[in-house]
């Protein structure tokens, strides 16, 4: 299950909220704005049913402090009362260049159909937009009820309500530019909540670049309050980022064929136009998009159209609204195979525009086979973090969309002569001017314009370059050498917040001190100062601390070693700290009977017997039979100290976090094996605290995401609430120390946990110390079941999740390695043994047979009893000595 996301906006010149009352949210995503600008998102934990302002100032400092500099010298460098040096300081309350041009009229469509409700908040936000120039209009299309209009007339008399009775949003859009008065159209969709500055952001892009024709915008979500919702967002949703790109296909070239694929340059939701291009290009095709066959398409064909002919599209991320996603599952289901719909879109390409042919059928056959076909076929043989049967949607809605384009023609010919067309005459659709009438290039020259800036004076637009194709742009500060650049202008002036902005990507932080007089590690601290004291960005606060009413249970797994057993539960049992604690010891060779005796001297102390060796099922065994809401593993080989697991439990007072590890630290180094495994990286994972979430899963395109790094369960705690979610349940017990595999089972459970969108958080003060092995032989059964297990658990990736990026360590990713350590033994760099390193090439190789036996295993012996639910735990009846498997409830978790 997808918890809920509270969504909220943060504007930086005003103070930062706490944010209350988040209980049954797990964390705040909030949109970063500065004056109005959207810089990017931030997402915060949930604590305690809060999230303090000063968490989500520590978080904007960290993530978004240099798109915070990035925008104030934006600002700076566009403003003409600009201080002359460009001291961060003097620039933080430069707020963007004001709109100085002219007010063009803006008509605002809303094509909508039988949804009043979703209508009046819409309504409601367009009201409110501050644009002086300006026409709403509202286009029903073909209603079953008189909902809209009786909104409109009874609360909205500033809008004009138009009734279109041919069923299809795209007849609905033509009709808008036949009705509109505006010489720009705005359209938005019903079920979004439009910014306040939204249409004098398109406005001021279309006034100061003439040749744009059209313009898309950020969207962003308004809502995540349903796992629908949240599900969306996680799949891509609308928003296409927080940087203005511009598009454009120059004369004789040929239109790239990666263009045509899903939405790259925005959504109808959030789109504008010129109304003069309608005459240029023609208008929307009524045969695609929602009310017809093709259900989409609309949008994305006329994009393509309006580059086809030269013209320039540019996607505005100021110019913002908010969409509430479906809410409902079965609606977002259908919704998803409505992306059929590209099938549709590249056959009416191909079908008007036979010299595109081959880049739709090159974008069909890609899609077809990488998208959709491979998805299925992982989301058929493994588990998949997106549901598999939204995968199914998609993919039957590929094969619905291939044949709706000629269906969806005919029904558009019905009612055409049905209703008749909206005008005297058909509506041009895909008009392609004559020869002599379509757009022509201005006299130009070969050579490229010069051009200077002095960056200590207010930047001036660069103008007369309508017969250039590229500039070179020579910067000076106080009449010193800065730098140059070459820009495509594409036979265009260029203004001065485009100028800003072309200025920032070349030379970035460069501009915090264009004089060089100072040390970037002085500039950059000196300026994240000044930002953090002005918009009250503070990076300290105290880390809220679990209730003491959270009980806990320790599991401790055990095989035959009395004497560190005794040690281990000496130290638990003498943990400082006030919550209950229970102590769960799974002995795992019963048949021995040396467990018993050391845990009766502990009272209180549970034994639980797991007769089929291996730590997995040891630990799934304890864990199902413990009754806390956090349950901690830990191995009888180590030592805890007296504060370590009030340490440990500290991240859980957050609701993201559903993993915590610790450091774990050598207990001795009395000989070279010891010294060897050490070496070798030992069980530690080093003294700086770090945590990482679903958004590091996919951090690592090309190689496995290293859970190994993350920690181990020698010293991991785990909230009890992950193992009812439907990817995650307990440790595959066909991974781990008892097991042909070797390890892994612990690497494995935190994969999981990253694919399902959980926090692990690694503490490194919470610290153990673990005996390491103390002979010869005993570190090379461990090197060398970890050397197999490292390749069972990549395999295991690969076969039960689908990730490819586990096969190609195994099969690149470890040669690789090990070539590398064995030059460096070679050039004596490296001191590690080099019979450990053929050691654990060994090990590797035996690692897909024996990933092979321990399934084969795991079949004959049967899998761990699954962790039952919290009504369960309270009818269990357990005993107050021993436990067996058999005893737990087998009803799994829901």
């Amino acid at each position: 299950m997808l918890y809920p996301i509270k969504v909220i906006e943060i504007e930086l010149s005003q103070s930062i909220p706490d944010v209350d009352k988040l209980e049954d949210y797990i964390a705040v995503k909030a949109l970063v704005r500065l004056h109005g600008v959207p810089l990017g998102y931030v997402q915060a934990p949930v604590t305690l049913g809060q999230c303090s302002s000063q968490t989500l100032s520590n978080i904007i400092l960290e993530q978004s402090s240099w798109a915070i500099i990035a925008q104030l010298l934006k600002n700076g460098l566009a403003s003409p009362d600009r201080p002359e040096d460009l001291r961060l300081e003097d620039l933080l309350n430069i707020p963007p260049a004001p709109f100085e041009g002219g007010m063009p009229r803006v008509t605002v469509a809303v094509c909508t159909r039988d949804r009043p409700d979703d209508m009046k908040l819409c309504l409601e936000a367009l009201c409110q937009l501050d644009y002086p120039n300006l026409e709403i209009l509202v286009v029903d299309n073909a209603p079953k009820t008189e909902g809209t209009k009786t909104l409109i007339d009874n609360h909205y008399p500033q809008v004009r309500y138009i009734r279109e009775p041919r069923p299809g949003l795209d007849w609905a859009r033509n009709r808008a530019i036949l009705e509109a008065t505006g010489e720009i159209i705005a359209y938005t969709d019903d079920d979004v909540v439009v910014d306040k500055g939204w249409v004098k952001a398109i406005a001021q892009t279309f006034v100061e670049n003439p040749e744009v024709m059209a313009i898309t915008g950020l969207v962003a979500p308004y809502e995540l309050e349903t796992e629908a919702q949240v599900l969306f967002e996680d799949y891509g949703g609308f928003g296409r980022g927080f940087e203005q790109k511009w598009y454009q296909v120059q004369p004789g070239q040929s239109f790239p064929w990666q263009w045509l694929g899903a939405g790259q340059f925005g959504t109808g939701a959030n789109m504008a136009f010129r109304r003069s291009v309608f005459d240029k290009i023609g208008y929307f095709d009524p045969a695609l998009d929602v009310g017809t066959p093709t259900n989409g398409g609309g949008d994305l064909e006329m994009y393509f159209r309006v580059l086809k002919a030269g013209h320039t599209l540019v996607y505005e991320p100021k110019a913002l609204i908010w969409h509430r996603h479906r809410r409902d599952y079965a609606q977002l289901r259908r919704q998803i195979s409505f992306n059929g719909s590209l099938y549709a879109l590249w056959f009416s390409i191909a079908l008007a525009y036979p010299e595109e042919i081959l880049s739709c059928l090159k974008i069909a056959v890609w899609w077809m086979f990488y998208w959709n076909v491979r998805r299925t076929l992982v989301a058929a043989l493994h588990k998949t973090q997106f549901p598999k049967d939204l995968i199914l949607a998609e993919f039957q809605g590929a094969f619905a969309g291939m044949l709706a384009y000629p269906k969806a023609t005919k029904q558009v010919a019905e009612i055409a002569e049905a209703q008749g067309w909206q005008t005297d005459k058909p509506l041009p659709i895909r008009y392609r001017p004559a020869a002599d009438q379509q757009k022509t290039s201005p006299p130009t020259s070969e050579g490229i314009a010069i051009r200077q800036i002095e960056l200590s004076q207010p930047l001036q637009p660069l103008v007369d370059l309508e017969a250039y194709s590229s500039v070179r742009i020579f910067v000076s500060w106080h009449n010193s050498p800065f730098g140059s650049f070459d820009y495509t202008n594409q036979y265009r002036n260029v203004p001065v917040t485009a100028l800003a902005r072309l200025l920032m990507e070349t030379y970035s932080s460069k501009l915090l001190d264009p004089a060089g007089r100072s040390n970037w590690d002085m500039v950059w601290a000196n300026a994240m100062q000044a930002i953090a004291h002005t918009y009250h960005l503070s990076a300290s606060q105290p880390r809220p601390s679990l209730p003491d009413a959270v009980p806990v249970s320790v599991v401790v797994a055990t095989f035959d070693r009395p004497d560190d057993l005794r040690n281990c539960l000496h130290h638990l049992t003498a943990q400082q700290t006030n919550r209950p604690i229970e102590i769960v010891v799974v002995d795992n060779h019963p048949a021995s009977g040396l467990t018993p005796p050391i845990v009766q001297d502990f009272p209180g102390v549970v034994l639980v017997e797991e007769a089929r060796q291996g730590l997995a099922y040891a630990r799934n065994a304890g864990f199902v039979a413990s009754s806390g809401d956090i349950l901690i593993a830990t191995d009888d080989d180590v030592t805890v100290p007296p504060d370590w697991l009030e340490k440990l439990l500290k991240p859980f007072a957050r609701a993201d976090v559903m993993i915590v590890t610790g450091n774990v630290l050598p207990l001795e180094l009395e000989n070279q094996y010891q010294q060897a495994f050490e070496n070798y990286g030992g069980l530690g994972r080093g003294f700086e605290p770090f945590e990482v979430n679903g958004s590091w899963y996919d951090l690592f395109p090309h190689k496995p995401s290293p859970t190994w790094s993350l920690g181990a369960t020698a010293n991991a705690a785990f909230r009890t609430t992950m193992f009812s979610h439907p990817e995650m349940g307990l440790m595959d017990e066909c991974l781990g120390p008892g097991m042909p595999s070797g390890v892994g089972e612990d690497t494995y459970l935190f994969y999981k946990a990253i694919k399902a969108g959980y926090t692990i958080a690694y503490i490194p003060d919470a610290y153990v110390w673990h005996k390491h092995r103390r002979t010869e032989a005993a570190l090379k059964r461990q090197l060398y079941g970890y050397s197999k297990g490292h390749v069972s658990y990549n395999l295991t990736t690969w076969l039960r999740d689908g990730d490819w990026r586990g096969l190609a360590q195994v099969l690149l990713g470890l040669p690789y390695a090990h070539y590398y350590r064995i030059k460096a033994f070679l050039q004596h760099q490296s001191d590690y043994p080099i019979s450990l390193i053929f050691l654990e090439i060994l090990g590797n190789l035996a690692g897909p047979w024996s990933l092979w036996r321990s399934r084969v295993r795991v079949h004959k012996e049967g899998h761990s009893a699954p962790f039952p639910t919290p009504h369960e735990l309270t009818l269990a009846q357990r005993p107050e000595r021993s436990i067996h498997p058999s005893a737990i409830p087998t009803t799994v978790k829901g």
